[in-house]
């Protein structure tokens, strides 16, 4: 398991580190590669983030202000929410909601439901 970073030569990660999501979510609409995976958002607000398809593995969330985000189609294996705002969002099916309230509560790393 990887430690979650802060990755600075990455421009993608670092608008969402500087709160920029308007400009992270243009910016991928054009096209340009996200790779967030092991990456430290704690703390941050990323209302209005467009997590459509993104790869969040292993990714740290700690007090980070995730309310009426859509990650249905996102992955969020291994991440953890540890105090975070999450009203009106939306997480992908494999999550339970036992596993999300321990992460939220407890801070553990979130573990993938398999369904068939």
């Amino acid at each position: 398991m990887s430690v979650p970073q802060i990755k600075q030569n990455d421009q993608m990660y670092q608008l969402l580190r500087d709160e920029k999501v308007d400009e992270f979510n243009k910016r991928r609409t054009l096209g340009e590669d996200v790779n967030l995976t092991h990456c430290d958002f704690r703390s941050l607000d990323l209302r209005g983030l467009d997590a459509k398809g993104i790869d969040f593995t292993g990714s740290y969330f700690r007090q980070t202000d995730l309310r009426g985000i859509n990650f249905s189609t996102s992955t969020l294996k291994e991440c953890s929410l540890n105090g975070a705002k999450v009203s009106g969002t939306y997480f992908p099916k494999e999550l339970t909601p036992s596993e999300i309230e321990m992460s939220l509560t407890r801070g553990t790393r979130m573990r993938y439901l398999y369904r068939e």
